[in-house]
């Protein structure tokens, strides 16, 4: 269904823009951004009447021409505003309203070029961008950087994602520090947090990546000051972005609240992106899926040898079919390998087109059809560069239901162009995309809803190898990478460990925190294509499974109750009638209280798994217990050290 109310005013502004500053509020008026300046264009936003961004350039650098933007002649200004509503068949939340008032001011070069800034402000934040028209004195494009500047009215407390360089997975750990303590030569991946004190909490990132470079930060001179600064081009030194007018540069986002809990309620990413352009997407689905990769080739009481062969992915995919998961992700291994590679040496294109010896992969369909379960299929990204057009049509004949895409690493102009590439012709082959060693999501989603997560974090997977991903991480990362879109975290490990007791190791893998928080991870953490990562003979007689078989992928409704970066958080999500709620705390031992004025009318009963008397000596212990509430209840929850709680909460049975 969509509604749609758009009213356009055009006002004609003869005055320079440093003497009568441009102003866009956001429809509940909370949010002001202001565009001024005469030598340089700068904007500034406030929030509640107090300031969050003071003075901050604007412009764009170009190799061997002047810069765009200082010294520019303001033309004139459009002021517009929208308010629709539109669905989408996988997300937080199942209808997305996308409610603006913009700003478009013209400006003119000496040379007679032009150039425009375009504004939407939301009440849940604000967004900018540069457009550079169709012009004989401004093709071909090249823009060597950004002059785009983020200066705080304070001295922030940060949420920093240090990456080691441009060609980034983006999986490491966040750190938590203040503007003027960051080092100059560090390079801060997006989504970056913000608490700016006594004014609120705002998280920089960017939207409708297309045909353009991805955009870091660094701390600069200025008082409380960041610059965007773009990933190279890998061919041309010294340009970021080679390409012809007109050119849309992405949104720079700035999503805004009074908690840190809103912005993870935002569609605001999503809004900023083009509407679908698949017309039928009955046939995208999220859910849960069985994956053989985290198990270390392990299984018990079993007849077969456990490995990449036929008979353990059929175990894999009974398993499935038995707990009611819809998928089952093959992971490396089971296409035919080049001539000569080596080994686990996935980054020589494997051909995808054919498979593995061991793994007979129309047997494993068919079996899976069977079963009621469809299959999912990882590739190195360099197999779909080279195989993609045979290969794709084939999965779709196949009935392969989506395909995992592998170390990217990058977010350079030229791969940001092959992302989209390849989810538009997945979309052909009605195949289904994650993207791994992924940069972080820019709203995608919206337009090509086959692509239905991504990682771009440390997941769980490194608790094979490190004791890096803690209960601290998990409380970080809602706040942070999870406000650009979903992310493939990989929960599920039900070998739950304490600090004291966990050993890094790759078969039979342990994680850290208690299995409570691990069911709540379900809740937390958003992808429609949610892994269970553990081995199934893990999972047998554990009364914790019935949680992660009954919790969805997608939701209608999202609404965070509490919670603060690095220490905890409680959000629940709602699914038809039924409500799940999550909450995780670091490794502090935490009381909190979680008031359920969300419900609708009416009485509910609440299925409680909530982490033991003695979890924090034994983090597998969980207690369970039912009881009724309704909307007036609040529940008291404790947490031990590195634990958590999740409940389901449905309409009580007639």
């Amino acid at each position: 269904m969509f509604l749609l109310r758009v009213a356009f005013a055009l006002s004609l502004v003869s005055v320079a823009v440093a003497q009568n500053p441009l102003q866009v509020s956001s429809p509940n008026g909370q949010i002001v951004f202001t565009l001024s300046g005469q030598a340089a264009l700068h904007y500034s936003v406030s929030f509640r009447g107090k300031p969050l961004f003071d003075e901050s350039e604007l412009g764009l650098d170009l190799q061997g021409q002047p810069p765009i933007g200082p010294g520019w002649r303001y033309v004139n200004a459009q002021h517009s505003s929208a308010d629709e509503t539109y669905t989408i068949p996988v997300g937080k939340t199942k209808e997305v309203r996308d409610h603006y008032n913009s700003l478009i001011a013209d400006f003119s070069g000496d040379s007679g070029a032009k150039f425009a800034i375009e504004v939407r402000a939301f009440d849940d934040g604000v967004a900018f961008r540069y457009v550079v028209p169709e012009q004989p004195t401004l093709n071909p494009v090249r823009i060597s950087g950004e002059r785009t500047q983020f200066r705080y009215s304070s001295d922030a407390t940060l949420y920093p994602l240090v990456v080691n360089g441009f060609q980034s997975s983006y999986e490491d750990d966040y750190q938590m520090r203040t503007v003027g303590s960051l080092h100059p030569d560090w390079l801060i991946a997006l989504p970056l947090l913000a608490q700016v004190p006594g004014t609120g909490w705002v998280a920089i990132t960017e939207a409708n990546l297309d045909h353009y470079a991805g955009m870091y930060l660094r701390g600069v001179k200025q008082l409380h000051t960041l610059k965007a600064d773009l990933s190279p081009n890998v061919d041309l030194p010294g340009v970021a972005v080679d390409t012809r007018a007109p050119v849309k540069s992405p949104w720079r986002v700035l999503m805004i609240g009074d908690t840190p809990g809103r912005l993870i309620e935002s569609n605001m990413i999503l809004n900023l992106n083009p509407p679908s352009k698949i017309a039928d997407t009955s046939w995208i689905h999220a859910g849960k899926s069985a994956w053989d990769w985290w198990s270390g080739d392990t299984a018990t009481g079993v007849s077969f040898t456990p490995g990449m062969n036929t008979e353990t992915l059929k175990h894999y995919i009974e398993f499935a079919s038995d707990s009611g998961f819809p998928y089952m992700l093959i992971d490396a291994g089971w296409a035919k390998a080049t001539p000569g590679a080596k080994p686990g040496d996935y980054a020589d294109p494997a051909d995808i087109t054919q498979f593995h010896p061991k793994v007979d992969i129309p047997e494993l369909l068919r079996y899976a059809k069977e079963k009621n379960v469809r299959i999912w299929l990882w590739s190195h990204w360099t197999s779909i560069d080279k195989y993609m057009d045979q290969a794709f049509p084939l999965f779709e004949q196949w009935g392969v239901a989506g395909v995992k895409i592998d170390f990217m690493n990058r977010d350079d102009q030229w791969m940001v162009d092959w992302y989209r590439r390849v989810v538009e012709k997945a979309a052909e082959h009605h195949l289904m995309i994650d993207y791994h060693g992924a940069f972080k999501p820019d709203g995608l989603r919206r337009t090509y809803p086959n692509l239905l997560t991504r990682e771009g974090v440390m997941g769980k997977e490194y608790s094979k190898w490190s004791a890096r991903v803690t209960p601290v991480h998990n409380t970080t990362l809602p706040f942070t990478r999870m406000l650009a879109g979903p992310m493939d975290y990989t929960p599920g490990a039900f070998n739950n460990s304490n600090l004291e007791k966990f050993v890094a190791r790759n078969r039979m893998p342990m994680s850290l925190g208690t299995r409570a928080q691990e069911l709540a991870l379900f809740v937390v953490f958003e992808s429609p294509l949610e892994m269970v990562s553990d081995y199934p003979e893990q999972y047998k007689g554990q009364k914790a499974f019935d949680f992660i078989k009954q919790v969805p992928a997608t939701w209608d409704e999202v609404h965070v109750i509490d919670g603060f970066p690095m220490r905890y958080i409680t959000l629940a999500r709602r699914s038809g009638k039924d409500w799940y709620v999550g909450s995780l705390t670091n490794w502090e031992e935490r009381n909190t209280r979680v008031p359920l004025d969300f419900l609708g009318e009416g009485k509910y009963v609440a299925e409680i798994y909530a982490d033991a008397p003695d979890a924090g000596a034994d983090a597998t212990h969980i207690a369970f217990s039912k009881r009724a509430v309704d909307r007036s209840t609040v529940l008291d929850v404790h947490m031990v050290s590195g634990g958590g709680n999740a409940i389901w909460i449905h309409p009580e049975k007639p």
